[in-house]
């Protein structure tokens, strides 16, 4: 294979992520004509970065982060976005890894350095990894808080949704959150957020931070 013939491949490989629908959304039956592709949130979420890492003055090596964030979600090419509630995070690790091994065997350099960067950021043992970590997590809890400003969300109309009965998820709507308020604070009680996360995360608990336009 020729290095034009692998670049063209790669691209159009990544290019599947504008088709492949995050999962949450349809689980929690978000009533919306578009939702958010995954390719979105990896835009998204390196946008976040970049703002998390201005404005708070993270000591680490934003290019890395930013490779990470790139191809975080490449496995999701092969196997699809799996909602975390439906399958244990040892099985889904496990499909993830075998994937993302097996599409850049064709495609990745002599040394595997972007096999590397993802299973750096996979394990979230570098300050890179971490923060990219919680970038992706925040980024998602910050996309629910604009659905559900937007009201796409009925928490009365949620059929099929097994996601409303796990236990944390459970307690925060039994206690009267809404939507975008149980997502926000489930955030903040499953992630380790620094003060900068938690901060910006309360922020957007008490803030409109988008507009009412679908």
């Amino acid at each position: 294979m020729s290095k034009e013939e692998k670049v063209i491949r790669y691209y159009v490989l990544c290019n599947r992520l504008k088709n492949i629908i995050r999962k949450a959304w349809i689980s929690w039956n978000v009533e919306r004509t578009r939702l958010e592709s995954v390719a979105e949130h990896v835009y998204s979420v390196q946008n976040l970065a970049l703002m998390m890492y201005i404005q708070y003055n993270y000591d680490i090596d934003m290019e890395k982060v930013a490779l990470m964030l790139a191809c975080h979600e490449i496995g999701e090419t092969v196997i699809g976005d799996i909602n975390p509630f439906e399958m244990s995070r040892e099985e889904k690790t496990r499909l993830e890894h075998e994937a993302v091994h097996d599409i850049l065997k064709d495609f990745d350099s002599e040394d595997g350095y972007i096999e590397r960067i993802f299973l750096e950021f996979d394990e979230k043992r570098t300050k890179e990894a971490k923060f990219a970590f919680l970038c992706d997590k925040l980024e998602c809890d910050l996309q629910a808080k604009l659905y559900g400003e937007e009201g796409c969300i009925d928490l009365n109309h949620q059929e099929g949704n097994s996601i409303m009965n796990a236990p944390v998820v459970k307690k925060l709507l039994d206690e009267g959150n809404s939507f975008e308020e149980m997502w926000l604070k489930y955030g903040q009680m499953s992630y380790p957020y620094d003060e900068n996360f938690r901060s910006v995360s309360n922020y957007a608990l008490t803030h409109k931070i988008g507009s009412s336009n679908k």
